[in-house]
């Protein structure tokens, strides 16, 4: 099935506007007032359906608070999810059977997933008895050409969940996610936990997968090389925020924020050309990071203020950079940053989407 591309004249299977998502903080002592944690903070992205979206950011930087928030796991405490043509937001306790078939899961950790006391035929099964009031044998062809699907024998039906090895019980993870025939299917770092020959075989089941159902994938991860290879856009998230979105061809040969050129300063390489590349990127780093140590203290943007949230760590900050959260402009080549750095560019020509390679402003 052919992917949609971009500037079709399509409604987003997934649109995320202005999502903050906060947690309470415990008292430390009787007589202070308990305070509250932003894990995410003014999130948007879009989603199409057939496509994959990228969402990569270190740990901590709020990408599984962000799928939680969009499966209904957890409530936001401000912003919209519209998602498969539900108003995610607005539900209540009980969440709509169409909107669970509509939106699936799949976890980093499928053992704590998969209930430990079913075989795998019942625990695929499951599903098609809730959504599709599927019975008998009906039912059993329907889980044995799911676990085909998926790369598993029909034996496997009579296993536990322990008896699997971890690819193979992602497998079942996958083939029961696609028991409801969802629109899109949110991937929560399903193969960081694997070996990486298993890794590799899990990307192109999802793939395979993909070229013949449409589904759309919201792909979780911590790696950038991972992500660059499953997913058609990015977005580079950091301490709760989207700091740069844009196709993934873009984004890893000319990223325009500093934290995603440090990311793939990270990434291993084996391609020659990309090593030197790379050697560049880590050569301006350090660098830089070496006249910013000259220059005095680490600044930080101060707690409850709205700056950028990359400014102690980014080698090309400036005074106004822990002042506010920069603005978005739109990078050549697509996509968008929220950088300072370009906060000139945009002044000099507001509206016209239109700026200068990023090496061309640094």
């Amino acid at each position: 099935m052919e992917k949609a591309h971009r500037g079709e004249e399509t409604t987003p299977l997934l649109q995320v506007r202005d999502l903050t998502v906060a947690f309470a903080q415990k008292r430390t002592v009787p007589w202070r007032a308990a305070g509250t944690v932003t894990a995410v903070q003014g999130l948007s992205l879009e989603l199409d359906a057939g496509r994959t979206l990228g969402l990569v950011g270190e740990s901590g930087s709020g990408k599984s608070t962000t799928a939680r928030a969009l499966l209904h796991l957890i409530r936001p405490a401000a912003g919209t999810i519209t998602a498969a043509g539900f108003d995610v937001a607005s539900f209540g306790r009980r969440v709509p059977i169409g909107y669970r078939r509509a939106v699936q899961a799949v976890f980093q950790d499928p053992l704590g997933s998969l209930d430990p006391t079913h075989v795998i035929g019942d625990i695929v099964a499951e599903p098609l008895s809730i959504h599709f009031d599927m019975r008998g044998a009906d039912r059993d062809r329907r889980v044995t050409a799911l676990l085909d699907q998926v790369g598993l024998a029909a034996h496997h039906t009579r296993r536990y969940p322990y008896e699997l090895s971890g690819g193979q019980r992602q497998r079942v993870a996958i083939a029961k996610a696609l028991a409801v025939e969802p629109r899109l299917i949110i991937l929560d770092e399903p193969v960081s936990a694997l070996d990486v020959s298993v890794q590799s075989q899990i990307i192109n089941l999802l793939e395979d997968v993909q070229e013949g159902t449409g589904v759309a994938y919201l792909f979780v991860a911590h790696d950038l090389a991972v992500v660059r290879h499953t997913s058609d856009d990015i977005a580079v998230m950091y301490r709760s925020r989207i700091v740069e979105t844009g196709p993934a061809d873009r984004i890893c040969e000319r990223p325009a924020h500093p934290y995603t050129e440090a990311l793939l300063a990270a990434v291993p390489d084996p391609d020659p050309a990309r090593q030197r590349v790379q050697r560049e990127r880590r050569h301006r780093l350090r660098a830089a990071a070496a006249d910013r140590a000259a220059g005095g203290p680490r600044q930080t943007a101060p707690a409850g203020t709205p700056g950028c949230p990359f400014v102690a760590r980014c080698p090309h900050r400036m005074p106004v950079c822990t002042r506010s959260f920069p603005d978005w402009t739109p990078v050549a080549g697509g996509g968008r940053v929220a950088c300072h750095l370009y906060a000139e560019v945009d002044r000099a020509e507001p509206g016209t989407g239109v700026t200068p390679e990023p090496e061309e402003q640094r």
